[in-house]
């Protein structure tokens, strides 16, 4: 009997696929200590709000700077393990630096060290994930980091508070550090027999001189990127500034209940991103990767609309729900539409890291544009300014970007080689 041969599987074992589920949750555990408990703990150590703002200003220009830095590097290091092995380990100085010289010196250096720590950890997680499975399947496996690290932000999240509240607001940053060790343990489930077998079964030897050279920076003309570029920076323009005035507002009117209000305006957006992000990946893959962008970029400017005219605090604690929806499908789709873009490139990490500076600008000018809105002209101001660059972004995505996903043929042909 004549039997049909089956494609063969590029999927890792099992050890490795936990293995990057559970190092997403502990980075973004880690991650979640560098948010706004830096602040409660500086105050408590007795520095003033212009010092408290400047160390934060520098970890802010130093994610800005290093983002497409880090991709580069990420690009450069063969072994993705290593080069995440190596910033797990810088996050972890930067919280022990933080948590024992609470000095200006040492917290500068410590927020240039995470930032540069994390704008390396991004790309290479993102690569190593493309590794790891088919690319038709590399859209599920996105939704599965971004549902593990929501989760891993809620718990850590909650597990801080508690430690901040019962122990002292240093212990936070002691534990921050305790979660790199889990981070390490989980990275070395990652088996490198599964990154080359891969590697063999999809990439059949090739010539290099098959390849014009410099063709594998073509990407940066790619009109793909400009658009996502500009897309990216509009949506965290209007994205970023959205949850600290929204805490303001809860804190003025919730009085004793504002803290517990607000931990649910966090932890709330995470559950709903941990549970549509593997939707939001398979969906892309099926649908393409248009509709599923202009549905989370569309929550936006909804959310900025009812946070404008809402005054409840309950309420507004269910309007930020929204942001796990946007959440959800700029995480997922993020890393995806840039694969698409940066296809048989090598230099995926790198395109990662350019996106990442049109983040990183977006939001900071996000907060700077929201704060001076608010003092002139107040919050509803703020939302429905917010709502409006909202709007933006999703007929930027309407009009100028364009539908990524690959013909089948042409991931059956990016699946025989893939380059990180």
């Amino acid at each position: 009997m004549l039997r049909i041969a089956r494609p063969p599987r590029f999927a890792a074992a099992p050890r490795s696929l936990r293995g990057l589920d559970w190092l997403n949750f502990f980075i973004a555990d880690f991650q979640t200590g560098f948010g706004p408990f830096i602040s409660v703990y500086l105050t408590g150590v007795g520095w003033t709000q212009s010092a408290i703002g400047a160390s934060l200003s520098i970890g802010t220009i130093a994610g800005m700077a290093s983002q497409v830095p880090g991709g580069a590097l990420a690009d450069a290091i063969r072994d993705k393990r290593s080069a995440i092995a190596a910033a797990i380990v810088a996050t972890l100085v930067s919280a022990l630096l933080i948590a024992l010289w609470p000095t200006l010196l040492s917290i500068g250096f410590a927020e240039v060290l995470h930032a540069f720590a994390g704008s390396v950890i991004g790309p290479a997680i993102a690569a190593l994930s493309l590794a790891l499975v088919h690319p038709s399947l590399f859209g599920e496996r996105l939704g599965r980091n971004a549902r593990y690290a929501a989760i891993g932000n809620a718990f850590a999240a909650g597990l801080m508070g508690i430690c901040g509240s019962y122990f002292s607001d240093r212990a936070v940053f002691f534990l921050t550090a305790a979660f790199c060790l889990p981070a390490l343990a989980a990275l070395a489930m990652i088996r490198g027999e599964d990154l080359e077998s891969s590697g063999r079964q999809r990439r059949p030897p090739r010539p290099a001189a098959s390849r014009p050279v410099g063709s594998s920076w073509r990407f940066l003309k790619d009109r793909r990127l400009l658009a996502y570029f500009a897309c990216a920076c509009l949506f965290h323009l209007a994205n970023a500034a959205m949850l600290p005035i929204a805490a303001g507002m809860v804190t003025k009117r919730a009085g004793s209940e504002a803290a517990a209000l607000i931990a649910a305006c966090i932890v709330g957006p995470q559950i709903v991103t941990a549970l549509i992000s593997p939707w939001a990946g398979r969906a892309a893959e099926k649908w393409g990767r248009r509709p599923i962008l202009l549905l989370g970029y569309s929550a936006l400017p909804i959310r900025g609309a009812l946070l404008a005219g809402v005054t409840d605090p309950y309420l507004i604690i269910l309007i930020q729900l929204f942001d796990g929806l946007g959440a959800a499908v700029f995480g997922v789709l993020t890393p995806l539409i840039v694969a698409d873009i940066a296809r048989d490139s090598g230099h995926y990490p790198t395109c990662l890291g350019i996106i990442g500076l049109a983040v990183g600008t977006g939001a900071t000018l996000s907060t700077t544009a929201a704060g001076l809105i608010s003092d002139h002209f107040g919050g509803a101001a703020v939302f429905l300014s917010l709502a409006a660059v909202g709007l933006c972004a999703t007929l930027l995505v309407v009009t100028v970007m364009p539908e990524t996903r690959p013909v089948s043929g042409e991931i059956a042909k990016g699946s025989e080689e893939p380059e990180l």
